[in-house]
């Protein structure tokens, strides 16, 4: 059976799919939109048919298919999106939202927390934060690589304790 042969009997079997759509989604333009996307994918994937096959079955399949497909896509997006009036604490941290004074904070925080430490730990972590490489600072600072790499470790353990407030479960 070639492209133009299945096409047309696709296309003759779509007022039984309107009505089957119909059971789906109780509403008729979301019908209609079922049924476009089953037309569709069935002319898409018409090399998948096997002559042979109850062709009504199979845009059934393909249309149970899409529906259960669409039905999950709203699901996991609508559990995404709040809906509701006022925004709970537990929403307000997802938000998209900044809050300048907050950052504010956590900028004097994370200053505080680089002050304190030692000049020794200060100087690598703050180059390495800067995008310098391990070998660059080594030869800067005229010491081996290993112990860059200690000092900068041991200044993410200082810095990492002194703000465990702002480490969130994610």
């Amino acid at each position: 059976m070639n492209k133009t042969e299945f096409n047309t009997l696709v296309i003759q079997q779509s007022d039984s799919l309107k009505a089957y759509a119909k059971n789906f989604t109780r509403d008729q333009d979301d019908a209609n939109d079922l049924v476009q996307d089953t037309l569709l994918k069935a002319v898409t994937y018409f090399t998948n048919f096997r002559e042979g096959t109850n062709l009504k079955g199979w845009l059934y399949t393909i249309m149970k298919n899409t529906f259960i497909n669409n039905y999950r896509r709203i699901i996991k997006t609508n559990s995404f999106i709040t809906k509701e009036e006022e925004i709970t604490s537990a929403n307000l941290v997802v938000s998209a939202t900044s809050n300048v004074g907050e950052n504010r904070f956590v900028m004097d925080d994370i200053n505080h927390a680089l002050a304190n430490l030692s000049e020794e730990y200060y100087i690598p972590f703050t180059m390495y934060f800067e995008g310098y490489k391990y070998h660059e600072i080594s030869d800067h600072l005229n010491i081996p690589i290993g112990t860059v790499k200690t000092r900068i470790h041991v200044a993410r353990k200082a810095m990492k304790k002194t703000l465990n407030a702002y480490q969130f479960g994610y």
